[in-house]
């Protein structure tokens, strides 16, 4: 059977139905499974190692909230990724982000606060020391990463407005420049990207800005300049190359969710016991592995977030 994968897709047919069925139909087959094996095998782990030569940001703060897990190579992470701006297939960002002009770049934080601001990256690389934070990542699609992160908690930047008491979700909203993102041209999504959080859930010391991988400067790829990690949501939730953060009384309706509410919502929390619709999200293929493990509540990281929900139906809250 031929598999219409995102890159097989014409541009006429590029629609949320579609991308959705070729997530399904790829997923089902092993193909996923071999080609994530694939691509982590035999290839060099750190930046340095495989000729990249990015920028270092040291030195770094080691991070209590790390795991100890392997991490995957640094080729896995580049190569194999999905940001929609820039195409739908997996090689698609790293073959067309270096469009991207992360110089100058500004990000503006506004809404229910006391004092909006708009910030250069450069100032937002000051506000706090910066970390070395190596996070599991689970994507709703079933597969899975370990990355060593660079960055600082999200509170440190928010506490800058200083949040009203009305303020009750955190809004992002990533960059959509069809001069040098590519996918902003189709019909995917609705552009731009958005993405947001309960207000305790973005202060919550887990939640993470990124503004590199590896000990360098953040690929473009992976979101450069800054880019949120939430590491026990799938990581559609984690959005890229943020522009700007609005603080709001009202539930933000996230891109995914306003193109097809019944499969991704809000919370998108990481559910063994939750499927998505179209396949089950019990187990995972992490990249570099033939054979799949078990998907672990919360991403494994539910002794930190597990009482951000007491008291709700996390089947009915997905």
């Amino acid at each position: 059977m031929l598999i219409k994968r995102p890159a097989d897709i014409a541009p006429s047919d590029i629609t949320p139905r579609a991308l959705f069925d070729s997530r399904r139909d790829f997923i089902r087959t092993a193909g996923l499974g071999l080609g994530a094996a694939l691509i982590g095998a035999g290839l060099p782990r750190t930046a340095q190692a495989a000729g990249y030569g990015g920028q270092p940001l040291g030195p770094l703060v080691k991070s209590p909230y790390s795991t100890g897990e392997k991490l995957n190579d640094y080729s896995d992470i580049t190569g194999y990724c999905n940001f929609y701006e820039f195409g739908t297939d997996k090689s698609d960002p790293s073959r067309n982000a270096h469009r991207l002009k992360t110089r100058p770049w500004t990000v503006s934080i506004e809404g229910l606060v006391n004092k909006p601001k708009t910030l250069a990256i450069d100032d937002v690389l000051k506000l706090a020391p910066l970390e070395e934070r190596i996070y599991r990542l689970r994507c709703v699609e079933a597969w899975s990463m370990v990355i060593p992160w660079v960055g600082f908690p999200l509170s440190a930047l928010l506490k800058q407005v200083e949040p009203l008491g009305s303020a009750k979700y955190v809004e992002f909203t990533t960059l959509a420049d069809p001069q040098t993102m590519p996918g902003v041209r189709s019909g995917v999504l609705d552009w731009p990207y958005v993405e947001g959080l309960r207000l305790d859930e973005a202060m919550h010391p887990l939640t993470l800005i990124a503004v590199g991988l590896y000990g360098e400067v953040l690929p473009n790829q992976n979101g450069a300049p800054m880019r949120l990690v939430v590491p026990w949501k799938y990581g559609f939730k984690s959005a890229k190359s943020i522009v700007k953060i609005r603080f709001t009384d009202k539930e933000p309706v996230s891109s995914w969710t306003r193109a097809a509410s019944r499969e991704y919502g809000f919370y998108s929390n990481v559910n063994p016991d939750v499927d998505h619709p179209r396949w089950s999200q019990a187990r995972e293929r992490r990249l570099g592995e033939f054979t799949k493990r078990k998907t672990l509540m919360f991403n494994g990281y539910g002794d930190q977030v597990a009482s951000l929900y007491t008291g709700m139906d996390l089947k009915k809250n997905f």
